[in-house]
């Protein structure tokens, strides 16, 4: 009797994939939908992915999908403290000690949020978006771009509602050290 023959066959290694997909306003942070909203199945048509984190339906931006569960981990725990940066428009324009209660940290339902790092930007060069942010001609707006290490429902939009400045449009331009640079609205760059 050959013992070897008991052994549980090696599985093949996988490799890593790590896609970097720029998310349009609208789209679910998902594969599939009973109801026919748009996916990510439109847009990104590579098997055994998936999102590490979510990016909200109204929500735009860099969203990091991958087949790797151990990178996954990294990028969505808490603790692991991965930083993300959006950018934000807001509907009216901040004061410096506004700006410093989201450097400190506020009082959210669901608890105190980690200090962020909060500055005042130039509106970025983006893509149109569709439907257009509405606005109010008589309430200038600003973008700010923050920074934050953790990932409580919808932060970055309550951040701002709380300091009295509802966010009208959210891009988030950085995942660690992954951007949006050069990655159009709706399309994805593939790496291994």
């Amino acid at each position: 009797m050959n013992i070897d023959q008991y052994k549980k066959p090696k599985a093949p290694i996988r490799r890593s994939k790590i896609v970097l997909f720029n998310k349009p306003f609208n789209v679910l942070t998902q594969f599939t939908d009973a109801t026919g909203r748009q996916t990510l199945k439109d847009f990104i048509p590579i098997p055994d992915i998936y999102a590490a984190g979510r990016l909200d339906k109204d929500s735009e931006g860099l969203l990091v999908l991958t087949n790797d569960g151990k990178l996954q981990h990294k990028l969505t725990d808490p603790k692991k403290k991965t930083s993300k940066t959006y950018w934000v428009q807001v509907e009216g324009e901040p004061q410096e000690y506004q700006l410093q209660a989201l450097r400190d940290g506020v009082a959210l339902k669901d608890g105190m949020t980690r200090p962020a790092k909060v500055e005042r930007m130039q509106e970025p060069s983006l893509w149109a978006r569709n439907p257009p942010v509405r606005f109010r001609q008589s309430i200038p707006t600003s973008w700010l771009a923050i920074t934050i290490s953790e990932g409580k429902n919808r932060q970055v939009r309550r951040m701002t509602a709380h300091i009295g400045f509802p966010t009208l449009r959210l891009v988030r331009y950085r995942v660690g050290n992954w951007t949006l640079d050069g990655i159009a609205s709706g399309t994805y760059r593939e790496f291994d």
